[in-house]
């Protein structure tokens, strides 16, 4: 069987021809920017700079959740440069690290009662100061108020064993412990 066009018709395709080129070039360059914007979601969906962390644990007589963000050093020097000292400090990094206790507790022999705590610490050198902060709802440090400090206690810094790239927080026996860079620091909890 043999498949012509009808003689009215041939002239109408072959005048369609150079637009169905054109419309075939448009589909490809639709489905190459189809490609690449679906490749730059999966870019933009790669991990954090500085992802977010939580801890749970009992320590003493209390299950104690912590959740905080976690910035890596990156190269920079951290103690004393970007984590100043003598300054208050969010504890981590983006919204200000925060602390749930389910019971009452003693924070380095000083009453706390249970419930949920912004983070705060003021780095030095010799010592920081572990700061109970009322409001939980911040971004980093920028609206911290001393009022709504609940309790500040004072503990001693130590260095660590090795050099620590990623910024954490995690349960150590009786107590919490922060590293990060060749810092620790720890504070007891009952």
């Amino acid at each position: 069987m043999d498949h012509k066009m009808p003689p009215n018709f041939g002239g109408f395709f072959t005048l369609l021809n150079p637009y169905l080129k054109s419309m075939r070039k448009i589909n490809i360059i639709l489905l190459v920017a189809a490609v690449i914007g679906v490749s730059g979601t999966t870019w933009a969906q790669e991990k954090p700079l500085s992802p977010k962390a939580e801890v749970e644990a009992t320590i003493g007589n209390s299950p104690v959740k912590v959740v905080y963000c976690q910035p890596s050093a990156r190269g920079r020097k951290i103690m004393g440069g970007l984590v100043p000292y003598g300054e208050v400090w969010r504890t981590g990094a983006n919204e200000a690290t925060t602390i749930t206790f389910d019971n009452d507790v003693k924070i380095e022999g000083k009453d706390l009662p249970a419930g949920k705590y912004a983070l705060f610490t003021i780095p030095d050198e010799k010592e920081w100061t572990i700061i109970f902060n009322k409001d939980t709802k911040q971004w980093g440090h920028y609206n911290y108020n001393q009022a709504q400090d609940v309790l500040r206690v004072k503990v001693k810094p130590a260095k660590t064993g090795e050099f620590v790239e990623t910024f954490t927080i995690a349960p150590e026996k009786d107590q919490l412990v922060l590293k990060w860079e060749n810092t620790a620091v720890a504070f007891k909890i009952k």
